[in-house]
């Protein structure tokens, strides 16, 4: 690719910058310890990251040199010190954050970066833009997608407004990737399928656009659905998908249908798509971050098998040890996230058999201790009642992983697992945002990605939380 453009930085000029070398990195999140961190492993112990060994994939239709890392911008940091997530993030993004990271990524090869209208509560793209744009054009692909999830942006003039309002905020004046965002969720997936994107003619103008170059690759992200996503493949010869959008990770893929029946294994989705040749990006590698916030029982079995990696590591190299997967998205926030997943695919070293098989028991392990879906995406928000859906659900996984879901009813660990869960739920929610006020609305459920049943979860944690302040 072309290393130096009028309007952006000669990779040596850039390097410096940054003040790198060998490597870019070195810096990481002030006061986290990266020393046997279970995030990201034992740092101190490993050689500098170098900026020339990233793992690239090939793009059967352009023949382009894709990433296997690339950058979710869902969860930028923000200005006062958090992550945003989804579409609800109350503080603006730290734009000279966010430079820095896409900086310190392109330095080390990752060079796609996927987007969208609705993330960051409709400012991600912009952000994301102006990091870019810093930098030549031809150095990196951007992905975004039109993202019309409201009925009243259905109509055929919301919807191109939309598409053409990206172009603007990126910066751009063609698209790498385009998706169309969220198909198959909710309860009327053919439905929302259908009056987004094919009644409209939505979909029409799309290809179109693609033949005239400014989209360069044109595909969809499935969430939920089944009977959406074997149809869209179905019309794979009339619409040539160039790539599709999956969640794929080392628990989803034999056992998402067991923890929500809504949901479909990732073995048949890749599968399915490797049949037909389409390049698969994956999306939740992590499942929401569960799989680097895990039960003590399997950290301990990660670590015993790779005391110097991280527990996320595994779930990286699980996701690109698939030979039909073009990247694999992760949102980092913190330059440590970044750190470790360059460390997995800089290079990066497949899973071997054994090491799969190995994931496979873990996974079997880990529907032992069960959790509620949620990656917090914020969808679900704003709640009209009020709630902090995500950090209820989120809590409730937090306690199972920590051994903190008190069972039977007295006894010393009982009191302690039980003190543990309610005084963490105080500080966790503010009591007027408890699940004690959901009233089965479910205006938060046909918004969820993981099609979980909201208002069931939130009125049994409820029921939960009633029944330990009672057992006193």
């Amino acid at each position: 690719m072309k290393q130096e453009d009028k309007k952006g930085l000669n990779r040596r000029d850039f390097l410096k910058r940054l003040g790198a070398g060998a490597s870019v990195l070195g810096v990481g999140l002030v006061g986290c310890d990266s020393k046997n961190n279970v995030v990201t492993g034992n740092q101190t112990a490993l050689p500098d990251i170098p900026v020339d060994k990233m793992e690239y994939r090939t793009n059967p239709k352009t023949g382009e040199k894709v990433s296997l890392l690339g950058y979710g911008c869902m969860r930028w940091p923000t200005v006062g010190g958090g992550g945003g997530s989804g579409r609800d993030q109350a503080d603006e993004i730290d734009q000279e954050m966010g430079n820095r990271l896409i900086d310190t990524a392109i330095s080390h090869g990752v060079n796609y970066f996927d987007t969208s209208p609705a993330y960051c509560k409709g400012r991600s793209e912009r952000a994301t833009g102006i990091a870019l744009k810093r930098h030549p054009r031809e150095s990196f692909y951007v992905a975004t997608k039109l993202s019309n999830f409201s009925p009243s942006t259905w109509s055929r003039k919301a919807s191109l407004d939309m598409y053409h309002n990206s172009f603007k905020e990126l910066q751009v004046d063609y698209i790498d990737y385009l998706l169309l965002h969220g198909i198959g969720m909710g309860d009327d997936g053919m439905e929302a399928l259908r009056g987004r994107y094919i009644d409209n003619g939505v979909l029409d103008y799309l290809l179109k656009e693609r033949e005239a170059g400014r989209i360069r690759n044109l595909g969809f992200s499935y969430h939920g659905d089944i009977a959406v996503f074997d149809y869209l493949l179905s019309k794979h010869d009339e619409y040539k998908w160039d790539f599709v959008q999956i969640q794929l990770n080392y628990l989803d893929w034999k056992h998402a249908k067991e923890i929500n029946p809504r949901n479909t294994n990732a073995e048949y989705l890749y599968g399915e798509l490797a049949k037909r040749g389409i390049p698969a990006i994956i999306m939740e590698p992590l499942l929401g971050g569960r799989l680097s916030n895990l039960h003590d029982h399997v950290v301990a079995r990660l670590k015993q098998a790779e005391p110097d990696r991280s527990v996320a590591s595994w779930a990286f190299r699980f996701a690109g040890t698939h030979p039909d997967v073009l990247t694999v998205l992760s949102g980092m926030t913190y330059m440590e996230h970044l750190e470790d997943n360059l460390r997995t695919y800089a290079p990066f070293k497949p899973l071997t058999d054994d090491e799969m098989q190995f994931l496979y028991d873990t996974a079997d392990l880990m529907m032992q201790y069960p959790t509620i879906p949620c990656n917090d995406c914020k969808y679900c928000m704003p709640c009209p009642y009020g709630l902090d859906i995500p950090a209820i659900l989120l809590h409730y996984n937090k306690c199972v992983n920590e051994g903190n879901i008190p069972s039977g009813r007295d006894g010393d660990e009982y009191r302690r697992a039980r003190r543990a869960f309610l005084v963490g739920y105080d500080r966790s929610v503010p009591r007027l945002r408890q699940a004690s006020h959901c009233i089965g609305c479910n205006q938060c459920g046909p918004h969820c990605p993981q099609s979980i049943d909201i208002p069931a979860e939130l009125h049994r944690i409820d029921a939960f939380v009633e029944q330990l302040k009672q057992n006193v």
